[in-house]
């Protein structure tokens, strides 16, 4: 029970330290309201036109494929390491080979699915935009 009641305490310490400092701040900051602190800030310039503006998804394609097998890497590296010393300990093959095999098949499905999709396609050739079309009509 005592290893709850040590966690418990991490967690506590956790939370108030933040809450603490954000109090202690609040209370000793100078308040000095003005119309320059809220407006909007972009590099020295007046900001012209809205807000919402419209932003190419492929950026973000990019980003959550690169995200995933970065992850991707941060676990084959632990399990590459590991691989040599649990032959040499006996444990079967098929029991260290299935896990990985699996987890990177399911990478090469969804790497398969976003080049079939054109997530991976930063920009659309002449050619590639032919044979979609020729493959849609053919569909």
């Amino acid at each position: 029970m005592s290893d709850w009641i040590a966690i418990g305490a991490l967690a506590a310490v956790g939370l108030l330290i933040p809450i603490g400092m954000m109090t202690v701040s609040a209370l000793l900051r100078p308040s000095v309201p003005e119309t320059g602190k809220s407006t909007t800030y972009e590099s020295g310039e007046t900001p012209t036109g809205g807000t919402r503006i419209r932003f190419n998804i492929q950026y973000y394609m990019v980003a959550l494929l690169f995200v995933v097998f970065d992850i991707e890497t941060v676990l084959l590296f632990p399990w590459a390491v590991i691989y040599r010393p649990a032959i040499e300990a006996g444990v079967p093959m098929v029991d260290l080979l299935w896990p990985m095999l699996t987890f990177v098949g399911i990478l090469a499905i969804g790497l398969g699915w976003a080049w079939r999709t054109g997530a991976v396609e930063w920009a659309r050739s002449s050619r590639a935009a032919s044979r979609k079309t020729e493959r849609d009509i053919n569909t």
